[in-house]
């Protein structure tokens, strides 16, 4: 049988709790739409001109189309088991995954003696979410403590404003369970759902890979973090 590398890059799943991939292949059909799909390694104007604005990166993997899959068009069932396979997960040290951009070189089909599958090879280019240092990010207000304001967007919720970052003045409201800033004329509440700009400030990768009890030596299993968290200012 022949056999094919693997891309070796970390995946960790859970980029977005609150949004499954349905959702979030759904809102990146939105987006991405104006983009028209060509033929693997062609680009349009349209293409071209967004390229320096669209975050992009290039991956390689090997693709195992199953026999429900052979009446599709072969593009079509490429991207389909990538984006089942990236979509709205967290590739370490990359950003959050939204979905296939397009197909740069394939490779031909190769059945294993032991399986009915077809392996392809692939290159291909994954747009992701992650925002630069100083970007500014518009959002709503999901909740308050006094440790911060969690801020989320539609598709991701892990933005954080910490108490140092925010405006000098702001104090938490424990009675209304909200930040209040307080200027000289009156008082701004930051209520929940409210929404707000805030700039990028830093960011978190977190390897959530789990660990077998022999090497964690009898202690306990570590807190488990979000797989990637973004930090904001107001």
């Amino acid at each position: 049988m022949l056999e094919f590398p693997r891309s070796g890059i970390p995946l960790v799943i859970g980029g977005s709790s609150a949004i499954d991939i349905g959702d979030i292949t759904s809102l990146s059909f939105e987006l991405f739409t104006k983009f028209p799909k060509e033929a693997v390694g062609g680009e349009t104007a349209s293409k071209a001109r967004s390229r320096d604005r669209t975050p992009l990166t290039t991956i390689s993997d090997v693709v195992q189309i199953v026999p429900k899959d052979f009446t599709k068009r072969a593009a079509e069932a490429l991207e389909d088991n990538l984006n089942a396979k990236y979509s709205n997960r967290v590739i370490q040290d990359t950003g959050l995954a939204i979905c296939v951009y397009d197909l740069l070189k394939t490779s031909d089909g190769h059945i294993g003696q032991d399986a009915s599958v077809v392996n392809v090879n692939v290159e291909f280019r994954l747009v992701v979410f992650r925002p630069f240092k100083g970007e500014i990010i518009l959002g709503k207000i999901s909740s308050s403590s006094e440790w911060g304001i969690k801020v989320r967007l539609d598709f991701f919720d892990d933005i954080f404003i910490p108490p140092h970052l925010m405006f000098e003045g702001s104090q938490f409201n424990v009675r209304e369970q909200c930040w209040v800033y307080t200027s000289e004329d009156n008082e701004l509440f930051y209520d929940k759902h409210e929404w707000v700009r805030v700039r990028v400030e830093e960011e978190e990768f977190h390897d959530n890979t789990p660990t077998a009890p022999l090497d964690r030596d009898g202690a306990a299993a570590p807190e488990r973090k979000s797989p990637y968290s973004i930090t904001v200012r107001e």
